[in-house]
């Protein structure tokens, strides 16, 4: 099923799609994201995983990872 810009699913189909449009349109669904189930808290700390570990590097360190991640996208199988 095809999904929109933050994850929500939408009708696969052209009519299914333009229906949901119409109906947003009109009020009679919001269209509004559904709740994921996802604790709000855990997800802005999730967000702040990879500019903490970033912080915690020294220089070398990241220049090494990002060498490392370099090489692998560009080897050739």
């Amino acid at each position: 099923m095809p999904k929109g810009p933050k994850g929500e699913k939408r009708p696969a189909d052209a009519i299914g799609l333009a229906v949901m449009i119409g109906k947003i349109a009109t009020g009679e669904v919001d269209g509004e994201t559904p709740d994921d189930g996802k604790d709000p808290a855990a997800k802005a700390m999730g967000s702040k995983g990879g500019k903490a570990r970033a912080a915690k590097l020294s220089p070398e360190q990241r220049s090494d990872i990002a060498k490392k991640a370099a090489a692998k996208r560009w080897d050739k199988n």
